[in-house]
């Protein structure tokens, strides 16, 4: 007798197969439990980045597959800059990007680290801090993410603001 797949199971299956047809990365499919509902989050990424067109496009293919699973809400989302360095292909994307190693337990005092990543290596993430090269285990580590710089919006805005002050 052939096993009955899980939802997630399932759920990843069809993302997958849709995401490879549309020329797509599947990242991941999850099941999230919020106040409001039962989120199915399918997180895509693509060459140059997913767009909102791209995660309606492929929300519209997804949707009539997953009929049979429960869930309250489908959502389809880019992973974003900062969604943290799992595999290879994460450490690959985010290699010469400045990165924040954040620990389980302190080390020198300390359970956050920002630096330039340099490799994923050996199960190491490796970065290049203001105090040198810093290697730190994967088992270690809560959450390897780069980081974002939002000062970058703040200039855009305020030139924005002395354009219109000076009109």
């Amino acid at each position: 007798m052939a096993r009955k797949a899980r939802p997630i199971e399932l759920a990843k299956s069809i993302s997958q197969k849709i995401a490879e047809s549309m020329g797509f990365e599947h990242l991941e499919t999850a099941f999230e439990k919020e106040p409001t509902g039962l989120y199915l989050r399918i997180y895509l990424d693509k060459e140059g980045g997913i767009n909102l067109n791209d995660c309606e496009a492929f929300h519209r293919a997804v949707q009539p597959r997953l009929e049979k699973i429960e869930y309250d809400f489908l959502e389809v989302c880019s992973a974003g800059v900062d969604r943290p360095i799992k595999t290879e292909r994460d450490a690959q994307k985010a290699v010469g990007h400045e990165v924040e190693i954040k620990l389980f337990k302190p080390v020198e005092g300390q359970k956050a680290f920002v630096g330039t990543f340099l490799k994923l290596e050996d199960d190491m993430y490796v970065i290049d801090t203001a105090s040198g090269e810093m290697r730190f285990h994967k088992k270690d580590v809560a959450l390897a993410s780069r980081t974002v710089d939002l000062s970058l919006l703040e200039d855009d805005t305020s030139s924005e603001e002395e354009t219109q002050t000076n009109e």
